[in-house]
C-alpha cells in the first residue's frame, strides 16, 4: 500500500478574470519510507497540492489517500497519519513550548506523551526553551516548535512545506539531521523546497510541477543522469558576448554556461577571450539539480509558447 496517492487531482479557482487552473490532472504515488521531493517555481501548484493532502482544501476532481485512507471521505483518520509543517509561522502566544506540545498531543488523544515530547525537544535543539513562552522565541525557534508540533503524534507521513525558508544554517542542519533519522526509522517524508541542493542531497525521488502539471517524475539519480551535461562557471564584471549571454545563467558576478564536451568548453573560453572578457575562478562541474530544474522549466515554457 502506498503512503500517499494523488489520483487525477485537479483544482480550479474562480477569479475576477475567470477560472484559474491551479492543478491539472496530477497523479503520482509516494511509497512507504520514501524521502520524496516536490519541486516547482512559485505558482506551480505545490502549496495547493499540500493543502489538499492536509484536508484544508478540496480538489475539484480527483482523489487523495494517505495509507489507503481517503483524505476527504475519512478526514480524521487521514489526519492522524499526517504531520504537516506549513510555510507560515502559526503559534499560540499564551503557552510555553512544552505546554504547546502537550496541547497538540491532547488533540490526538495522547495525554501522556512527555517522553516523546522530551525526545522532540532534544532532537530539535529546544530543550533549553521548553519553559519559554512562545512569543519570546526567535523566528527560527518558532519554526522548530512547529516541526515538533507536526511530529508530536508520531505520524507515519511527514509533510514539510518550505520548512527552512528564511532560517539560519544551524537550524537547517539540525532539522535535516533529525528528519533524516526519522526517515531511516521508517517515516515517509514529502518535502517542498526552493533550496534545490537540499532536495538533491535528501530526496530519493522527485516530482517537478509547472503550471499545475507534473513535468518530471523520476528518481533523483536518474534525473541528474538524463541531464548529464557539464557547466562552465566563472566570475566576471563584464558583459558577455551576445551569443553566450543568450544561453548563460547569470547571478550577480557569477555566470554559468552549459556545455556537453571538452571541445565546447574550449569554444566557450575562446569566445570569451576574443571578446576581452576577464574571468575569475573558472571551473567546470557536472550539472546539478538546479541546472536540471531550470532546463526543464525552460523547455516547458517553450512548449507552452509553441
Amino acid at each position: 500500500m502506498s503512503a500517499v496517492t494523488f489520483e487525477q487531482v485537479s483544482k480550479q479557482f474562480r477569479t475576477s478574470r475567470g477560472v484559474l487552473q491551479a492543478l491539472d490532472q496530477v497523479s503520482f504515488t509516494i511509497e512507504p519510507g520514501e524521502f520524496f521531493g516536490l519541486l516547482g517555481p512559485n505558482g506551480a501548484g505545490k502549496t495547493t497540492l499540500i493543502s489538499i493532502l492536509a484536508g484544508l482544501s478540496r480538489p475539484s476532481t480527483g482523489r487523495v489517500t494517505v495509507a489507503g485512507v481517503d483524505v476527504h471521505a475519512q478526514p480524521l483518520q487521514a489526519r492522524r497519519r499526517l504531520g504537516v509543517v506549513p510555510q507560515e509561522l502559526v503559534f499560540d502566544p499564551f503557552f510555553t513550548v512544552r505546554e504547546a506540545l502537550r496541547f497538540q498531543s491532547g488533540y490526538f488523544g495522547l495525554p501522556r506523551n512527555d517522553d516523546w515530547i522530551d525526545e522532540l525537544l532534544a532532537g530539535l535543539g529546544l530543550r533549553d526553551k521548553a519553559d519559554t513562552n512562545m512569543r519570546q522565541l526567535s523566528g527560527g525557534m518558532k519554526r522548530r516548535v512547529m516541526v515538533a508540533q507536526a511530529l508530536v503524534h508520531r505520524p507515519p507521513v511527514i509533510v514539510l512545506d518550505e520548512p527552512t525558508a528564511g532560517v539560519d544554517v544551524e537550524l537547517r542542519q539540525s532539522l535535516w539531521a533529525f528528519i533524516a533519522q526519522l526517515n531511516r526509522q521508517g517515516s515517509t517524508v514529502l518535502l517542498t523546497t526552493h533550496y534545490l541542493e537540499e532536495a538533491e542531497a535528501l530526496c530519493t525521488r522527485i516530482a517537478m510541477l509547472r503550471a499545475g502539471r507534473v513535468v518530471a517524475l523520476e528518481r533523483t539519480a536518474a534525473l541528474l543522469q538524463r541531464f548529464s551535461a557539464h557547466v562552465v562557471r566563472f566570475k566576471t564584471d563584464q558583459a558577455l558576448p551576445p551569443a553566450l549571454a543568450a544561453r548563460a545563467r547569470v547571478t550577480g558576478r557569477i555566470a554559468q554556461i552549459k556545455v556537453h564536451d571538452a571541445l565546447e568548453v574550449e569554444q566557450v573560453l575562446a569566445t570569451l577571450r576574443q571578446a576581452g572578457v576577464v574571468l575569475e575562478d573558472v571551473e567546470v562541474h557536472k550539472a546539478d539539480l538546479e541546472d536540471v530544474f531550470l532546463e526543464l522549466m525552460a523547455q516547458r515554457r517553450q512548449e507552452a509558447v509553441a
